[in-house]
Parts: C-alpha cells; sequence; structure tokens
C-alpha cells in the first residue's frame, strides 16, 4: 500500500519543524521510525528534508507512505463483502453475522480479515489488517478499516478521545423504558473465558446510553450508543436492566425468532482521518432484525 501526501504550508504553520507540523498531523513516533526507513519519506519542495528543518510559508511538504508486507498468517479468503465507502485511506463495510473479526482458534479462514486480505491481494496490493471498531462475531453492520498507518494512527487517538460516534440498534426482549442511561461496570465472569457481568465491586466502569424507538409483539426497537467500549457491554446492559436480546447464545438463548443476538451497528459518523471532511454512513436494519413481522 502507497498513500503520498503534500501539504501546503501557510502562515499558520511557517515557523514550526517537520517534526512538530507532522505530529500536528496525527503521525505518530512509529510512522517516524518508518520515514525515516523509507527513500524520500520526507521532501520539502521536492528535496530530502531532516525533520528538524524549519517551514515557511508557501512550502510544498510531501509524505511518502510506502507498506510493502502485508499482514502475515492472514490466509487469503475469497468472500462476499459489503463495500460502503472506500478511498485512499479508509474503508467502511457492512459486516453480516456470522463472521469474526480477527483470526483466532477454529476461525483461521472464515473472517473479514481474510476476506480483505484476498480483496487487497487479488489487486496487487501489500495490504496490513488494521480494524478500528470492533463486532462481536454475531453483530452486523458497519465497520471501519484503516488502508495506512497513518489512518490508523489518527483513527486510534479518535476512538481514545471518542471522537468517533457509533449508534447501535437492537431488538430487546419486552417493553423498554423509553428512555435511559445505564451505568453498571462491567467484569469478566469468574471461570469464564469470554462472559462478562455487571460487578460493582471488581467491574471497569461502562455507560450505555439507549432510546426505544419502537415496540411489538413483545419486542422493543432500542437505539443505543456508547459513553465506554466494554466488551460485550450493550448484551450485558440490557441484560442486567431486564431486556435482554434475543438470539444471544451467551445472554439470552432464545432461538424462536433469530438465531444471532439481535444487535446492529447502524450508525458511524466521524471526521475523515486526512481530509477532516465529516463522515456519516448508515446501515439499515438487517431482514432478520425486522421484528415487527415476529408473531
Amino acid at each position: 500500500m502507497k498513500r503520498t501526501l503534500t501539504y501546503h504550508i501557510d502562515s499558520h504553520s511557517a515557523g514550526k519543524n517537520i517534526t512538530a507540523f507532522l505530529k500536528e498531523q496525527g503521525y505518530s513516533r512509529h510512522i517516524f521510525t518508518h520515514l525515516k526507513r523509507t527513500e524520500n519519506g520526507i521532501l520539502k519542495n521536492g528535496k530530502w528534508a531532516y525533520t528538524s528543518e524549519r517551514l515557511q510559508e508557501g512550502d510544498a511538504l510531501t509524505v511518502h507512505i510506502v507498506e510493502e508486507s502485508s499482514s502475515s498468517q492472514i490466509v487469503p479468503v475469497n468472500m462476499e463483502l459489503v463495500i460502503v465507502y472506500e478511498d485512499e485511506d479508509i474503508l467502511i463495510l457492512d459486516k453480516a453475522a456470522d463472521m469474526p473479526i480477527h483470526p483466532s482458534i477454529n476461525n483461521y479462514e472464515n473472517t473479514l480479515a481474510n476476506g480483505l486480505a484476498y480483496y487487497f491481494s487479488s489487486k496487487g496490493v501489500a495490504f496490513t489488517y488494521r480494524c478500528i471498531n470492533r463486532l462481536d462475531r454475531d453483530t452486523t453492520g458497519l465497520l471501519i478499516i484503516a488502508k495506512n498507518m497513518l489512518s490508523a494512527a489518527v483513527l486510534s487517538d479518535m476512538v481514545k478521545s471518542r471522537n468517533i460516534h457509533r449508534e447501535y440498534l437492537a431488538v430487546a426482549q419486552g417493553e423498554t423504558p423509553e428512555s435511559g442511561i445505564i451505568d453498571a461496570p462491567i467484569a469478566r465472569k469468574e471461570n469464564s473465558a469470554i462472559e462478562r457481568i455487571v460487578d460493582f465491586d471488581c467491574g471497569e466502569r461502562a455507560v450505555t446510553y439507549y432510546r426505544r424507538l419502537a415496540y411489538k409483539n413483545g419486542y422493543s426497537l432500542v437505539s443505543l450508543k456508547l459513553e465506554t467500549g466494554r466488551t460485550h457491554q450493550i448484551r450485558v446492559h440490557m441484560k442486567y436492566l431486564g431486556y435482554p436480546l434475543p438470539g444471544d447464545f451467551l445472554y439470552n438463548p432464545r432461538y424462536s425468532k433469530i438465531k444471532r443476538q439481535a444487535l446492529h451497528s447502524h450508525r458511524l459518523e466521524f471526521d475523515h482521518p486526512i481530509t477532516k471532511d465529516k463522515m456519516v454512513f448508515t446501515s439499515p436494519l438487517p431482514g432478520d432484525m425486522q421484528f415487527e413481522e415476529w408473531e
């Protein structure tokens, strides 16, 4: 994967050295190390430059990010991917159910990483797999993939600063309150590798905002937004509230209406990591979550 960026220095940035300027753009120490090892990694007005050099108004600073190797141990596998958006820096996917994000034990060739490895290898492009927001295997919906190390660094910082806004849709059992906040810490359940519980003594802070959108046939359609991002947070919080998600093999294994947890990553809103343009993506409710048709 190759990415070339050119910055035109204005009066606001004049006088800063190259390191300071690029740090403001989101360049990490790892990227600086990579650029120093890249031929013509950083050019000022078309000439190789030290990162300590000062910038002047009107300078053109060009950065070449070159990644020639792909993620190791990810087997390319041809599979159907729903790509919502793609440019030089990011890729937005609408993930299907029954698709893990990363390879793991017993999941070596059926993951999103395998599908993307094939997608880029078929184009003859080296690709390092960098998934920014993670979804459980059976949670459907929108995901952000960073296509280069700079977009990955910026987006990771945005996750930490909570500047990537996500909205989920869930079908919950019962008629939930109209809206509310669940502020209940989450911890790993004793003697379980994957299950989580609300634990006010040992849990980490977890906050979920919810709003009921509709109710029919004993089920509620709920919009949820996370202040924190704990493992299984929505699934655990909705069970704690008394309105678990149907089809959840861990927290509510009732499969008469749906065969997986009724949870969907519906909306993403964030500023583009490079252009800073406002990006908004939505994904409609999947067919198996059309609870109005449940009887």
